[in-house]
C-alpha cells in the first residue's frame, strides 16, 4: 500500500531531528527517561477500500474515512549504547469516526456508519537525544479490534475479532518543563484481514495511518 506523502514528510522530519540529537554533547546532557508517560489526541486515517465495504455490505461512500482519537502510552529506558537508548513499554490506541453519507437522512441513499479501532500492543524503541528531548523510531506486535457498523445494526463477527496488527513509525518529544514535555506521533497499523461472514468477503489486509500530538510527563 502507498503510505499518505504527509506521513513520510513528518518521518523525514523525525529522522532530521534524530541526526542532530547525535550531535549534542554527551558529556553535559540529561540521560533519557528514566520513564515517560504520553497523552496524544490522535487523527486516524480510517481507510476507503472497496474491499473493507463489500465485507461488511457497505458502499465505499459510506465508510467514514478520517476520524478522532486518542493515544496513551507508557515507556521504560532499560539501557543507553553509544548515542542509542533502548526502551520498553505499551500502547493503547482509541479511534473512531462517524459519516452519514449525503442524502442519508432524506433521499435514503446511504447510511450513517460509525467505524472503530481498539488496539493494545507492547511497544520496544530505539531513542536518540537528551532528557531535554528527543526523537525515537518503535513498533510492536498485538492486537487490534476493527469494527465497521452501519448505526442501529448489529455488529458482523469480523467487527468482533482481535485482528493481529503490526504497528510502527516514530515521533519526538522537547521538554519545556523538567517533567512536562509537548509530543507527536506518526503512527502506521498493518491490519490483519477478518475472517469472511458468507455471503460477504474476508476484510482486507490493510495499513491505516494514525497522527497524534499531545504531551509526555516523566
Amino acid at each position: 500500500m502507498r503510505f499518505p506523502a504527509v506521513g513520510l514528510l513528518a518521518l523525514a522530519i523525525t529522522s532530521t531531528v534524530c541526526a542532530r540529537a547525535e550531535a549534542q554533547d554527551a558529556d553535559t546532557a540529561l540521560p533519557i527517561g528514566p520513564f515517560v508517560v504520553d497523552v496524544r489526541g490522535t487523527f486516524p486515517k480510517f481507510t476507503n477500500e472497496p474491499l473493507l465495504a463489500d465485507s461488511r455490505g457497505l458502499s465505499v461512500g459510506e465508510l467514514p474515512g478520517l476520524g478522532l482519537g486518542l493515544d496513551v502510552n507508557a515507556h521504560v529506558y532499560l539501557f543507553t549504547w553509544r548515542a542509542m537508548t533502548f526502551g520498553l513499554g505499551g500502547q493503547l490506541t482509541l479511534a473512531r469516526a462517524h459519516a452519514t453519507p449525503p442524502g442519508a437522512a432524506g433521499q435514503g441513499t446511504g447510511r450513517p456508519v460509525t467505524e472503530r479501532l481498539t488496539s493494545l500492543a507492547p511497544q520496544f524503541s530505539f531513542n536518540f537525544g537528551t532528557g531535554d528531548g528527543w526523537s525515537y523510531i518503535s513498533g510492536g506486535i498485538g492486537p487490534s479490534v476493527w469494527s465497521v457498523v452501519p448505526d442501529g445494526q448489529d455488529p458482523l463477527p469480523g467487527d468482533t475479532q482481535r485482528l493481529e496488527t503490526i504497528n510502527y513509525g516514530g515521533g519526538a518529544r522537547w521538554f519545556a518543563k523538567p517533567h512536562v514535555a509537548f509530543t507527536f506521533d506518526v503512527r502506521f497499523y498493518a491490519i490483519a484481514p477478518s475472517a469472511p461472514h458468507p455471503p460477504l468477503p474476508s476484510g482486507p489486509r490493510t495499513t491505516m495511518l494514525i497522527m497524534g500530538a499531545g504531551i509526555s510527563l516523566k
